[in-house]
């Protein structure tokens, strides 16, 4: 078929017009929105791209069994929260929020910033909004609030989730060929290569992301106040900015010194015990304290009468002893990631692997115990069993409770992942003609041209919008971004890291995480409402970060490799 590149362009972005008109326009749920969007993808699929119905399936088996790796995750995360709620756990630990500060504006960038970047850069995969969501509705946050300022928050230390696995496993697995590693400048090995791709992608979070808590904290006011207002959210600017320095500064710090490892990790450190410490002495904060309407008065899609209505358990627990689990966690995703102490490659030395399913060449492989719904999730909330005392009846609830909010999330991650799957696959194709990602990337390309870097990390996001995951979306476009830099004779590095940099934009309106945040908070149908209010602040974030691409790419540093 002879199809002019706009008009193919187009139509290879059919599904996600359907997605987003469907659940953002319409309001639809994803669990009813994924199989209709799913299922254009299977018409355009065949009909343009001439993919064979064995391809097809091929890939939809692919895409379900990759959403089994995030329902793990899911469960892992609900089961804790619903372990602590049964065992009083929650009840002490909100408590000890309160001490620190009632303030949820406080709350939410010391959970959502600080705990969910040091959760980020240690386990990645969604964790930190899994984790850091439940704990807000614990704090009184409506469902839908904690959901939505979770995601916000977790998009800064993205790129170096999971011990910079979007680096490390990303790039590393696309862009380490030998066509590459001879147009390296003398000297700078493919190792020195990647820590500099991790420095580019640090860089423009570490100036833009000393806002993100004050940007995040005004949508959740406005969005979420009682006069709907951004006065409230900007009236904790001192406080919030120096939330956003206190991370950002020592990230990029170690990004610059050490490598892509650590710098979320030891970023969220640092800024958590620091911003705890200005609290707890009145420094910056504000004179008054903001909290949202009272329950009674929330609008009926916050998520009332679902998780606010289900009171914890009080009980005597201590402050050391109710926390143990979450520092259980921390310390076991710590051990078990780093690559100081070799555990990772001994957990995921266990795996199953499906190769060639249908014979078209994809493989799939479960690696049960490195995916951290199992370790540390679910070991913590069995061991919490233990640590709490609990009663059966209890750990019984919090079971059946667990799996009875997985229903609606498993259809709609199902499809949604079975969607990209045919989507990133359409490169193998009897119609000759690229994938349809590309095609679309290409079209951008041409398009922009000379404003190349304006753009680049927009298609960062639109790889993490589709999958879920910056370390897909930088093995999806990094040979991309490389070669449209060559082409347009600009700086490789630059361009190339900020995909990874804006790859973890696209974490706020990504599909999978929001039907995964959601489910983790006890509601689900809202994802078109997370997806309206959160689009805002990813495009501000992603203007922003052209904005620096254009200014390093051609004014500040134009010599860059």
């Amino acid at each position: 078929m002879n199809i002019p590149l706009t008009a193919l362009a187009f139509i290879a972005s059919t599904p996600l017009i359907v997605t987003i008109v469907l659940m953002a326009s319409l309001n639809w749920p994803a669990i009813k929105a994924m199989p209709l969007a799913w299922l254009s993808a299977v018409i355009v699929a065949s009909i343009f791209w001439k993919m064979s119905f064995n391809q097809i399936i091929a890939a939809s088996i692919l895409g379900s069994l990759q959403a089994f790796d995030i329902l793990l995750i899911v469960f892992g995360a609900i089961l804790i929260l619903n372990t602590l709620k049964k065992s009083g756990a929650m009840d002490t630990i909100n408590k000890s929020f309160f001490k620190i500060s009632p303030d949820k504006r406080i709350q939410a960038i010391i959970i959502g910033w600080f705990f969910g970047s040091f959760v980020e850069g240690a386990a990645g995969f969604g964790t930190p909004a899994a984790l850091g969501a439940p704990l807000m509705v614990g704090l009184g946050f409506p469902p839908l609030a904690a959901a939505m300022v979770a995601l916000i928050f977790n998009t800064t230390a993205v790129p170096f989730g999971a011990v910079g696995t979007p680096i490390i496993g990303g790039f590393g697995a696309v862009l380490n060929n030998p066509l590459i590693q001879e147009q390296l400048p003398a000297g700078l090995t493919f190792t020195d290569f990647l820590k500099q791709l991790g420095i580019w992608s640090a860089l423009p979070h570490a100036i833009i992301g000393i806002f993100i808590p004050l940007l995040a904290v005004t949508v959740l006011t406005y969005s979420f106040g009682a006069n709907k207002t951004i006065k409230k959210g900007l009236e904790i600017w001192p406080f919030a900015l120096f939330s956003g320095a206190a991370f950002t500064l020592p990230y990029l710090a170690i990004a610059y010194f050490w490598g892509p490892e650590l710098p979320s990790v030891i970023g969220g450190l640092f800024g958590l015990a620091l911003s705890i410490t200005l609290v707890s002495k009145n420094i910056l904060i504000p004179a008054s304290t903001w909290d949202f309407p009272e329950p009674e008065k929330w609008e009926s899609d916050w998520g009332k009468n679902t998780v606010i209505q289900e009171k914890e358990k009080t009980s005597s627990l201590s402050l050391l002893n109710a926390w143990t689990p979450y520092l259980l966690i921390a310390a076991i995703l710590l051990v078990t990631r780093l690559p100081a102490f070799n555990l990772g490659k001994l957990l995921r030395s266990f795996s199953f692997t499906w190769r060639n399913i249908l014979g078209e060449g994809l493989t799939f492989t479960l690696e049960p115990l490195y995916i951290p719904g199992l370790i540390p999730f679910t070991l913590v909330a069995v061991l919490t069993i233990w640590l709490h005392s609990m009663k059966k009846e209890d750990v019984k609830a919090a079971w059946i409770t667990t799996f009875k909010q997985l229903g609606p999330t498993t259809i709609a991650l199902i499809f949604a992942v079975s969607m990209v799957q045919i989507m990133v696959h359409s490169d193998i194709n009897q119609a000759n003609i690229e994938g349809m990602i590309i095609v679309m990337s290409r079209l951008a390309a041409l398009t922009f041209k000379d404003l190349w870097p304006l753009f680049a990390p927009f298609i960062g996001a639109l790889g993490t919008f589709l999958s879920g995951s910056n370390t897909v979306s930088n093995i999806l476009f990094a040979n991309f971004q490389y070669t449209i830099a060559e082409e347009l004779s600009i700086s490789k590095i630059i361009t190339v890291g900020f995909q990874s940099a804006g790859g973890s934009i696209g974490n706020m309106i990504s599909i999978h995480n929001i039907v995964a945040v959601l489910a983790t908070v006890g509601v689900s149908g809202l994802e078109g409402k997370i997806i309206k209010k959160n689009i805002v602040p990813a495009l501000i974030y992603g203007l922003l970060m052209g904005i620096l691409g254009y200014l390093f790419t051609y004014i500040i540093f134009p010599q860059t490799f």
